[in-house]
């Protein structure tokens, strides 16, 4: 008879890495919250670090102008706080609020900027600012969010009409170049060209066909050419980018200046508050050339860390507008992808201005340049962007707006 004996199986316990158990406890934790931490964090980093630059870069101007070394960090430090204010209002607004209303906001945008022009505060030969009491608003920086939400709205609504008819492409369009041509009237070619990008990588992201698309950025790229050759300080601007150093008291001086505060920065920099350039050296550096003052002082790191900061911030803004669309939420979709892109250009340009890789342009790198206008639409725009992951998270929907009819013929929708 054939005996039956009983094996004993040992199972030694298999522990988990250090890097699975941190990565188990991150997913663990990501399920309950009701809004990415990651996302906030990031900005607030960029904020601080914006602060921090802002007051070491506007002393010298402050003291000049004003007589007040610390007037710019007071008014950086009062934007801040009114935008912070701001972005928690807008949370509390569901994004079928931001699409109802979208039409109002763009009728806004082109409103202001026809404002300005009769209106408009002029500074260095452009008129972009209106004045409301003490302030200054710069209306392109709402022009562009208010257009962003627009065309977002748009490409749900005309899905089918801009993918399979290039009337509904079109369309966009010459909303497009109706912005574009009262933004140049102040003039800012600047905001044109982001605008622009920003439109072109939306529509594409709908679905847009490609000869369609290439025919635009053609008709685009020849535009600005012909923007640039037939005016005569802007080839002056494309000319002195090519070698700054034969005018570097003239066409070149801007430039020149950053490069050399690139150059002084190193790896590590000279330490915070030890620039020389923006002892009235560099014009604008606490504004537009920021990023140089940041280079001489914390150097190639100091940089590297904001640009990755920044860039984090578009690559979370890019995958959420890919959920919202798995998701069925076409309107969140585009926009957050709208506000990635929009943030990653901006960037690029104004990182690539300073560091001598393009023309110089006057915009502003998202939360660390001086300027309530941009600081305040930005915070907006991230607030949305909050907004987007948390309905997204909760799974929110807003329940459709009742019809009026007689109660008995009513029809309970369960969001």
């Amino acid at each position: 008879m054939a005996t039956r004996e009983q094996q004993l199986e040992l199972q030694m316990p298999v522990r988990d890495g250090v890097m699975t158990r941190v990565r188990h406890w991150y997913h663990q934790q990501q399920s309950v919250l009701l809004y990415d931490r990651q996302l906030l964090l990031i900005m607030l980093a960029l904020a601080a670090i914006g602060i921090v630059m802002v007051s070491s870069a506007s002393m010298p101007v402050g003291e000049r102008l004003t007589g007040n070394p610390f007037y710019f960090v007071i008014r950086h430090g009062l934007y801040l706080a009114f935008s912070m204010v701001v972005a928690m209002a807008v949370l509390t607004q569901p994004m079928s609020r931001w699409e109802a209303i979208n039409g109002w906001l763009c009728l806004a945008a082109i409103v202001m900027l026809v404002a300005v022009l009769f209106v408009g505060h002029t500074v260095n030969a452009a008129t972009r600012w209106i004045r409301i009491g003490p302030m200054t608003l710069q209306v392109a920086e709402f022009a562009k969010l208010f257009f962003f939400i627009f065309l977002a709205s748009y490409l749900h609504r005309r899905h089918d009409e801009v993918r399979k008819n290039i009337k509904g492409f079109l369309k966009a369009l010459a909303l497009l170049g109706l912005i574009s041509m009262l933004l140049l009237a102040q003039p800012d070619l600047g905001t044109v060209v982001v605008v622009a990008m920003t439109s072109m990588g939306m529509l594409f992201l709908a679905g847009a066909r490609i000869t369609q698309f290439f025919g635009v950025v053609l008709t685009l790229l020849i535009a600005l050419l012909a923007l640039i050759i037939f005016e005569p300080y802007r080839m002056r601007r494309v000319t002195s980018f090519w070698n700054p150093w034969e005018d570097p008291f003239g066409s070149g001086y801007q430039l020149t200046q950053s490069l050399m505060a690139f150059g002084r920065g190193d790896w590590l920099g000279q330490g915070l508050g030890n620039s020389v350039q923006k002892l009235q050296y560099l014009p604008e550096a606490h504004t537009d050339f920021i990023v140089s003052v940041m280079a001489e002082e914390l150097g190639f790191i100091g940089v590297l860390i904001t640009v990755t900061l920044l860039f984090a911030l578009v690559i979370k803004a890019l995958f959420l507008g890919q959920r919202a669309l798995r998701q069925k939420r076409a309107f969140s979709g585009y926009l957050a992808h709208g506000i990635g892109i929009w943030f990653g250009f901006q960037t690029m340009v104004n990182v690539g201005a300073a560091a001598g890789i393009i023309p110089t342009k006057g915009l502003t790198i998202p939360f660390i340049s001086y300027g309530g206008s941009s600081l305040l639409a930005m915070t907006i725009a991230l607030a949305i962007l909050l907004r987007i992951d948390y309905e997204l998270r909760v799974g929110y929907r807003a329940s459709p707006a009742k019809k009026k009819s007689a109660p008995r013929r009513r029809k309970v929708v369960h969001s």
